[in-house]
């Protein structure tokens, strides 16, 4: 897992993406904790979504990263105007490529923020409270990620 996860603090995950990393994650729980038994037929079989999740108690892989996003932003939030502040909030100049643009590091702060229903709250000053801040990011975890 601390591989797969290196730098997913700052990642910017598309629905894609997100179906991606639980198929990497199922294929690899799977694989570790292989075929099962079924007493009734007495055949090998491989263990379903459920049972997989059943097994492993940790969080799903796009909990995990959300988890640790939230936190960074807390901290990105508390830096203050420094470097890494203005490189993850400023808005690009110039004219994107045609098509869907690319989300922004914010965009997903921005998303998580209204699955939570504080879309209209000022997530900057909102993580000036660490107490807040916490209950928010227990609360963006809390949720059913599909």
């Amino acid at each position: 897992m601390p591989v797969v996860l290196y730098g997913c603090e700052s990642w910017s995950l598309k629905q894609r993406e997100e179906r991606r990393l639980r198929v990497f994650e199922n294929m690899v729980l799977s694989k570790i904790y292989g075929p099962k038994r079924d007493e009734v037929r007495g055949e090998w079989r491989k263990l379903q979504f459920e049972e997989l999740n059943d097994l492993y108690s940790s969080l799903n892989i796009v909990r995990a990263i959300i988890s640790r996003r939230k936190s960074w932003e807390g901290h990105v939030a508390r830096m203050g105007e420094r470097r890494i502040y203005s490189v993850l909030v400023r808005t690009p100049e110039g004219k994107r490529s045609l098509g869907i643009p690319r989300r922004r590091w914010e965009n997903n702060i921005k998303m998580d923020l209204q699955e939570v229903r504080c879309g209209e709250i000022d997530w900057i000053d909102l993580a000036q409270d660490r107490d807040r801040w916490l209950d928010l990011v227990n609360a963006v975890i809390n949720l059913l990620v599909p």
